[in-house]
């Protein structure tokens, strides 16, 4: 059996441990340079604000009533790193999905005493970190998030947080024939569209499907997912996380800009960024896509927007390649007169470095050139990732430049910075 162990309203969760006062009240995260709505309290979800909504789209009656913060992601990250701890505690097998959500694995416990373990797990953590969870218990990972599903939104289990389904009982079997398959755990909206055609609506109805049938019309993650409905657990979290066929990297500026210096410094950013994630997933890209744009909203002023494909003279994953060619692909772009709000990177083209072929028409790399770029560029990785983001960068950015963040509603960063931590008064 395991746990899939989510934190409830994760951001705003956060904020609430240093602000109670923001308790009861309906609360949002902005997004980078607070442009959108990225994260809802449930207070705020009841007066109907989607996710993604724009900043200036709320209504005065709203936005009156409501507390806007910008993202502190340090804050986040390090109340995440905090939560899974505490679920260190209740077991040695731990696996991290994303920033709110974590499996738990209880092999070799007893499955009548898994709900009150979940009881306490939910309870620890509160007390611990300040963070609500909650828990859904099953012998499959697809089950897990199902049953995590039933703990938030059901009222028969939202009291205790926790929810166990077994494989085969008929509280199970009940939960799956009301559960749309589109909202199932690795079943993409096309995916789903093509299952509703051949008749398959329901999570039941997948989960009584032919395994054989669903691979060969699909694929064999699709088979895995009917194979762990029945209670068989088939799926890893690698197996949820191939390899990206394309990266992007873009951010709107804090303000609009006709200086092509931020343009540069902020293509520079984008594209290291974009090689470090690159590396994370051992692949290499062969063409740079850049892009630049104004604001569509500012009819007063004059649109532009464009973009161009650089190719590379062979695949790479050195961020100094990159950033030369977003830096080429930005003079063909330019062109003076417009105040830009946004320029990005995508990479195109990405295989797998391991198992890379050359080609006739790429340049040749020598293969001291090659292990030098290696060992550069994990250098500055494992430094960045061991002293914090941006401790090494290529190139340092001038101060106050256009597209810095925007974050004018950002709460202190208790955890991490000595000079942020909360101040207790008498």
């Amino acid at each position: 059996m395991m746990a899939l162990v989510d934190c409830n309203n994760f951001y705003v969760s956060c904020e609430r441990v240093f602000s109670p006062a923001l308790e009861g009240r309906p609360v949002g995260v902005l997004s980078n340079n607070d442009g959108c709505i990225v994260a809802r309290s449930s207070e705020l979800k009841a007066l109907g604000v989607e996710m993604g909504t724009a900043m200036h789209l709320l209504s005065p009656p709203i936005r009156r009533q409501t507390v806007l913060l910008s993202s502190n992601y340090a804050l986040y990250g390090d109340m995440s790193r905090r939560v899974t701890e505490v679920l260190a505690e209740f077991s040695p097998h731990v696996e991290v999905y994303s920033i709110d959500e974590s499996f738990v694995g209880f092999q070799g416990f007893d499955p009548a005493t898994l709900e009150a373990r979940g009881q306490r797990l939910r309870e620890t953590v509160r007390k611990w970190t300040g963070i609500p969870v909650s828990v859904g218990i099953a012998p499959t990972r697809v089950l897990a998030k199902i049953a995590n599903h039933m703990a938030k939104k059901h009222p028969a289990y939202q009291a205790t947080g926790v929810c166990q389904l077994d494989a085969d009982n008929a509280a199970t079997q009940a939960v799956l024939k009301q559960l749309p398959v589109t909202e199932l755990w690795g079943v993409a909206r096309r995916t789903a569209e093509r299952l509703n055609v051949m008749g398959i609506n329901t999570a039941w109805q997948l989960r009584e499907a032919d395994p054989k049938q669903v691979r060969k019309r699909f694929s064999v993650m699709q088979e895995r997912i009917v194979w762990e409905l029945r209670g068989q657990p088939m799926i890893q979290l690698d197996d949820m996380s191939e390899p990206k066929q394309q990266i992007m990297v873009s951010r709107s500026f804090g303000r609009l800009t006709g200086d092509p210096h931020d343009l540069r410094e902020a293509l520079r950013h984008h594209a290291a960024r974009a090689g470090e994630k690159l590396r994370k997933q051992e692949s290499v890209t062969s063409a740079v896509m850049v892009f630049v744009r104004t604001n569509p909203f500012r009819t007063d002023l004059p649109q532009y927007r464009n973009r161009v494909i650089v190719s590379l003279d062979r695949p790479t994953d050195d961020s100094r390649e990159l950033i030369a060619a977003a830096a080429q692909g930005l003079r063909h772009l330019w062109r003076k007169g417009y105040r830009y709000q946004k320029v990005g990177v995508m990479l195109l083209d990405l295989s797998p470095k391991a198992n890379r072929q050359l080609t006739l028409t790429e340049t040749p790399q020598t293969a001291t050139e090659a292990k030098r770029s290696e060992r550069l560029m994990a250098t500055v990785d494992k430094i960045n990732r061991e002293l914090g983001k941006g401790t090494v960068q290529l190139g340092l950015p001038r101060q106050d430049n256009a597209w810095a963040l925007r974050s004018e509603s950002r709460t202190p960063r208790y955890t991490t910075q000595w000079s942020e931590l909360a101040r207790v008064k008498l």
